[in-house]
């Protein structure tokens, strides 16, 4: 085998079965992409020095020459940033030998001295690896989080007002309606949507330590905190004001944590909605050259949503990673959470590589609504929660009881149910209210 790297050859299945899926994902979570970011901050940083009259001012044309740099990065741009390193063994060292190189031969070659001055590698990271996220969220992993919400509340809507038996502890409980359960989860996800919507993101500009000791010394006239605020604001960063050498990590943290909820109520649902095929009451369409199983050819099995909750797995396993090591680091500052960071966009892939099977699958069901309706009014001693609502309301102290010695255990049909509300002594009213009950109409207030 050569050393050439495909999808085949990848080790990852990020980078193989599944890069169709998450190809765009690269535009923010590979090594090209934090250069990318990386660059844009040291460069930006150096425009607002020179606007605030610490630096040389720069030309309209100059401003507009640096920002090309970032603009136009290019793979090529970073496999050069790739052998800098080799020689500096330090990547942000090799960031800022990079723009020196650029700024060589140009007017701003006697601006090289300013590049990532007074600043420490954190100042630079802390801030890409959170615009990174920011704009993977804002463009690509929340909006597909909204379609299988929309898509929920669309069946929801739809199916609002199909009977279903419902089932606590795995048994018959009481009937509900499709449409209600699948909107159980819409609801559930929009929660947690607005909660991520509302998050902030907070990033670090202050040096070694966090006390902005060599700005202060070069330049102790200046308000290096306030700038330093200005300066993230213009980022679209709130400033964390006092931190060590690197930001606070609890911001991202808030993320993290919301994603793993999000992911486990699509655990949740994938789970539920199999359970509803593997009982026939959720129809599947197979597609005419779909193999189901290797040697039973009458299978349409649930791929997409296993597909789907086994990825919520991995990507949720990586966020709890991530969770417990990143708010621990020694003193100031230890390398242990560079290589933790440099992870976040596989527990994203997976992610969206799981949002995308749940929604495929979504298009492929549709309720049998016969099977459905089939099973609901098997047994209609589903209704006694009703009847002993009823016997309580009459003055049967020992309602719950007495039902429950008639019918715990039994399976009733429609004829059973009558005769047994034929036998009690109770006014003509409330008996005729619970002869005209049925499986198919009980089933509560589903308005959402």
């Amino acid at each position: 085998m050569t050393n050439d790297l495909n999808n085949l050859t990848a080790i990852s299945p990020i980078d193989g079965r599944y890069l169709s899926q998450v190809i765009n994902l690269s535009n923010y979570f590979s090594e090209y992409a934090l250069f990318k970011y990386r660059i844009r901050i040291e460069l930006v940083y150096l425009i607002f020095l020179s606007n605030e009259k610490i630096t040389r001012g720069l030309t309209k044309k100059e401003e507009k020459e640096i920002r090309k740099i970032y603009e136009k990065f290019s793979p090529e741009d970073a496999q050069k940033i790739k052998e800098l390193e080799k020689e500096t063994k330090h990547d942000i060292k090799a960031v800022e030998y990079f723009i020196r190189q650029k700024f060589a031969h140009t007017s701003l070659s006697n601006m090289k001295k300013w590049i990532h001055f007074g600043l420490t590698s954190n100042d630079i990271n802390d801030n890409a690896y959170r615009l990174i996220m920011k704009d993977s969220l804002k463009e690509i992993i929340v909006p597909e989080i909204n379609n299988i919400v929309i898509t929920l509340q669309t069946i929801a809507k739809k199916y609002i007002k199909l009977p279903m038996l419902a089932r606590t502890h795995g048994q018959p409980a009481v009937p509900t309606t499709f449409g209600k359960e699948i909107a159980v989860f819409s609801s559930r996800i929009k929660k947690e949507l607005i909660l991520l919507n509302k998050i902030e993101f907070y990033g670090k500009f202050g040096g070694a330590v966090g006390n902005w000791n060599s700005l202060n010394f070069a330049f102790p006239e200046k308000d290096w905190p306030a700038l330093s605020t200005r300066f993230l604001k213009s980022l679209g960063l709130n400033h964390s004001k006092i931190t060590t050498q690197i930001a606070p990590p609890e911001d991202i943290i808030e993320i993290f944590q919301l994603f793993i909820r999000i992911n486990n109520i699509l655990v949740d649902f994938n789970q539920d909605i199999w359970r509803y095929i593997s009982d026939d009451w959720v129809a599947q369409k197979g597609k005419e050259k779909d193999v189901g199983s290797s040697t039973m050819p009458q299978k349409i099995n649930p791929i997409e949503f296993e597909n789907s909750e086994g990825n919520l797995v991995i990507a949720n396993g990586f966020f709890e990673t991530f969770s417990r090591k990143l708010p621990i680091s020694r003193l100031q500052r230890d390398l242990s959470d560079s290589t933790v960071l440099r992870s976040i966009g596989v527990a994203f892939a997976h992610s969206l590589i799981a949002y995308k099977s749940c929604l495929k699958g979504l298009e492929s069901i549709s309720p049998n609504k016969q099977k459905m309706l089939q099973d609901l009014n098997e047994d209609w001693s589903i209704l006694s929660e009703a009847l002993q609502t009823i016997l309580r309301m009459e003055g049967k102290t020992r309602a719950y009881e007495s039902v429950a010695a008639q019918v715990r255990g039994k399976k009733m049909d429609k004829g059973s149910w009558i005769k047994l509300i034929d036998s009690l002594d109770i006014p003509k009213q409330s008996k005729n209210k619970l002869i005209n009950l049925t499986p198919e109409n009980y089933i509560g207030l589903v308005k959402f």
